[in-house]
């Protein structure tokens, strides 16, 4: 068997196989989350919210959450091995301004402690 036939019936089998799972996968709530932040972002997004109302005369719920899908962890401002739930910064921008929010972390619910705007 030549080089070429061994290349097309490797490609060929490679493409029936991604049609078969695309197929099994298609609707499944399926992610790829592996590195630390996508980590976090979906470990605190799978959690009901606890919020102030200080923080809600700030910001509202939903931009709230759009905040935290989307935005940025800063490893450095946050505590993530503290007892009993870390604390993390995730920074975002909303209407051209950065926000910096600072949320705790805990086995069974997430408690929006801060949200600061930045300049």
């Amino acid at each position: 068997m030549k080089l070429i036939q061994r290349i097309g019936y490797y490609l060929g089998g490679f493409s029936l196989g991604l049609i078969i799972l695309a197929f099994f996968l298609n609707g499944k709530k399926t992610s790829c989350a592996y590195g630390p932040e996508a980590r976090v972002l979906k470990n605190i997004n799978s959690k009901p919210f606890k919020y102030s109302n200080t923080i809600l005369n700030v910001l509202d719920s939903a931009n709230i959450s759009v905040l935290l899908k989307s935005g940025d962890i800063n490893f450095s401002k946050s505590t993530p091995r503290q007892e009993p739930c870390g604390i993390y910064i995730i920074e975002n921008k909303l209407n051209e301004k950065d926000i910096e929010i600072s949320v705790e972390n805990c086995d069974s619910i997430v408690k929006i402690l801060n949200v600061s705007f930045q300049k």
